[in-house]
């Protein structure tokens, strides 16, 4: 590994749009585990993946454990088979999921607009 492919815990942080604390916590869990250099933590490449990988999961709502399996299903599964399968079934329960919430949304939004219509009725009723 070349020099240039190591970072600073100050230089991953920047790269990835978090804090050093955030890198600390994803090491702490064991999701990565970057090198030492004497007391200083450094970054591979491959931890910037993983790191990539940790902060699209958690976008998309996927929990820690979630995450954790798929790293390690990365690492342990060269075909990536086994983590695909996994990957679709999560995929497809989180969109599930999200389909339910934005149905429940749409639908308070809809009572949400009535109840404000009728609010406006009411007070154009007395105003008038």
């Amino acid at each position: 590994m070349k020099q240039g492919d190591l970072k600073s815990i100050a230089q991953a942080s920047e790269a990835l749009g978090v804090t050093q604390r955030t890198l600390r916590f994803y090491e702490d869990k064991g999701l990565i585990q970057p090198k030492r250099v004497g007391s200083m933590r450094v970054y591979s490449r491959r931890e910037m993946g993983r790191m990539q990988l940790i902060l699209r999961g958690k976008r998309l709502g996927f929990s820690i454990r979630e995450i954790g399996e798929f790293l390690s299903l990365y690492d342990h599964d060269p075909d990536q088979v086994v983590q695909a399968k996994l990957m679709l079934e999560a995929t497809q329960e989180r969109l599930a999921e999200l389909r339910h919430q934005r149905e429940a949304i749409e639908q308070t939004i809809t009572e949400l607009e009535t109840i404000e219509a009728m609010s406006r009725q009411h007070l154009a009723k007395r105003d008038g």
